[in-house]
């Protein structure tokens, strides 16, 4: 194979991979000094004279003329004056020899190689710039490709054809995903895994949920509205705290948007996960109040040193406060960076006179399950009872049989 003839295969190959004139140049001298360098050893007296435009292909080895007679010299760096002479008569010792080595000199092992190495560096640039794009692409959002679903992930690929991965961890559990369908996610994680770029997509990262809101909501993608925190039930419930710079801005109405049409799209989005919106304060006791919504709060005592916070509420808003499953109060005490236990006022002792206090029980049960029962707003046998076997178990430290055995003396009460 002809110098330029290799040249020309070599730019077809690159042009299929979108590789640039400057990095296509150093490439391909890497190749062709690799070659040099297993054929004589050394490449520092060659070189290597690329013209993409014409397809030409030079490479110049140059060598000191050194006389006839001598016994040892380096054929790699020195030729003998009759070997110059074959090149050009007016050569003479000591001068330096400029000879033009064609591609077919290598030998076909080594054009094969340079083929393969060429491949092999290409593929290397393609998982650098891959990486470094999505490195620098961390918590945006991007819209991929569904190419296959497997049980513990699924690969998509962007519009270039790289695969992404959304591992079974990172999905909401609704999602329902088929080869061919488009999932938006925000690019979470880019690590190098055995030197190949793996880019990780989340949806129920907390970050997903504020792209969102920046997408949907311009006064947040402006930065006249701050999301200051967003926890998540992914698919369930989520409470995001925002603040406005901007007096004359309401920064909940402006993220729930006209009859709800901003908050709605990020619903949608997040198959139809309920999303509670809350103006931020520095203010620890309005936030709680506000983070516990739609319960209604009638005091609240903080204990800095235990980080927990004791919230009393009415009979008919402890249910509220603590939400299905546990999930009102779970977010909020992550919002607010406190543990919330919530109590029912004792002012409301007198409107169940039916109802009977859990301390009555003490002969029967445990302190310390009791604690546990009153920690998480249940102080009265009813209420314990109301709640029933699941929650209890979601909710408490208490073990299975610890709490049928509970529900058990608490039911005899009442028969």
């Amino acid at each position: 194979m002809e110098n330029g003839a290799l040249i020309e295969s070599f730019q077809e190959f690159a042009k299929t991979k979108s590789v640039d004139r400057p990095t296509m140049l150093r490439i391909l001298e890497d190749v062709f000094r690799t070659m040099i360098k297993k054929k004589y050893l050394v490449d520092d007296n060659f070189d290597v004279i690329i013209n993409l435009d014409k397809g030409d292909l030079e490479i110049l080895r140059y060598r000191q003329v050194v006389p006839n007679d001598v016994e040892e010299y380096d054929e790699n760096l020195q030729i003998k004056e009759a070997d110059a002479h074959k090149i050009d008569p007016d050569f003479s010792v000591g001068e330096e020899v400029a000879e033009n080595v064609r591609i077919i000199d290598f030998g076909r092992r080594l054009v094969q190689t340079a083929r393969q190495t060429l491949i092999q560096k290409i593929k290397d640039l393609e998982k650098d710039n891959l990486f470094n794009k999505y490195r620098n692409a961390v918590g945006q959002i991007v819209t991929c490709e569904v190419y296959q679903t497997l049980p513990k992930e699924t690969i998509l690929r962007d519009n270039e054809g790289n695969e992404l991965v959304m591992p079974k961890s990172e999905q909401i559990f609704k999602d329902r995903y088929r080869k061919g369908d488009f999932a938006t996610a925000v690019v979470k994680q880019v690590e190098m895994v055995n030197g190949t770029p793996k880019i990780i997509l989340s949806r129920t990262s907390p970050v997903f949920m504020e792209r969102l809101f920046e997408r949907e909501v311009p006064e947040v993608y402006d930065g006249l509205i701050t999301i200051r925190r967003v926890v998540r039930e992914p698919g369930e419930r989520a409470k995001v705290a925002v603040e406005s710079y901007d007096d004359r801005i309401d920064p909940v109405g402006a993220c729930v948007g006209m009859k709800g049409s901003r908050i709605h799209a990020v619903v949608r989005e997040l198959d139809n996960e309920n999303i509670d919106v809350i103006n931020f304060t520095d203010n620890t006791e309005l936030l709680i109040a506000r983070s516990l919504s739609p319960a209604k709060v009638t005091s609240i005592k903080i204990d800095e040193a235990r980080q927990r916070a004791s919230v009393f509420l009415k009979r008919d808003q402890v249910s509220l406060a603590i939400g299905k499953g546990g999930q009102n109060i779970k977010l909020a005490s992550k919002l607010v960076g406190l543990e919330i236990d919530v109590f029912r006022d004792l002012g409301d002792a007198e409107e169940d006179e039916e109802d009977v206090e859990l301390t009555e029980f003490t002969d029967a049960i445990d302190q310390w399950i009791i604690e546990e029962l009153q920690n998480i707003g249940l102080d009265t046998a009813k209420s314990v009872l109301a709640k029933g076997k699941d929650f209890l178990v979601k909710r408490t430290d208490l073990e299975e049989e610890t709490v049928d055995f509970v529900l058990d003396i608490l039911k005899k009460e009442f028969e």
